[in-house]
């Protein structure tokens, strides 16, 4: 029981540094992420550093994490066995990078919005979870 209470809480912490990142990034306000997709108009090159300094972290994080037999937290990682570029992966990505286009607003930073209480970020989840659902349903009618 102990170990669990110790995962939560640093699930927590972790949780709670990413969101505290994404604000003070500016990734959570739409107008910021638009004014970078914007490159033809008033272009704001700034969250390009964000994504850069998240790339060298997550790449040292990761880097150093395959060379360990467990986390820190003695639990095992589960890393992906897929590595193919697959129809479905292209279409989720296209539809991901059309989303955060036209609203500026991906999941992470929405959570963070949501939970601040902004309408925006709470639509957007409402939304989100109503096309998680929809994927469910035609993935189930595929198969």
């Amino acid at each position: 029981m102990k170990k669990h209470r110790f995962l939560t809480l640093s699930a927590f912490i972790c949780g709670l540094l990413f969101g505290l990142g994404l604000l003070m990034a500016g990734m959570a306000n739409p107008a910021k992420v638009l004014g970078f997709l914007d490159i033809a108009g008033l272009w704001d090159p700034s969250l390009a550093l964000v994504m850069v300094g998240g790339i060298v972290v997550a790449f040292i994080a990761f880097s150093l994490s395959k060379k360990m037999p467990h986390s820190l937290l003695q639990t095992k990682f589960n890393w992906p066995d897929a590595t193919a570029i697959t129809k479905p992966l292209l279409i989720g990505s296209t539809l991901f990078g059309l989303g955060w286009g036209l609203v500026g607003l991906c999941p992470g930073p929405a959570l963070v919005l949501a939970g601040s209480g902004a309408i925006e970020g709470l639509l957007f989840v409402v939304f989100m979870l109503i096309g998680f659902r929809l994927a469910d349903l035609v993935q189930a009618r595929l198969s």
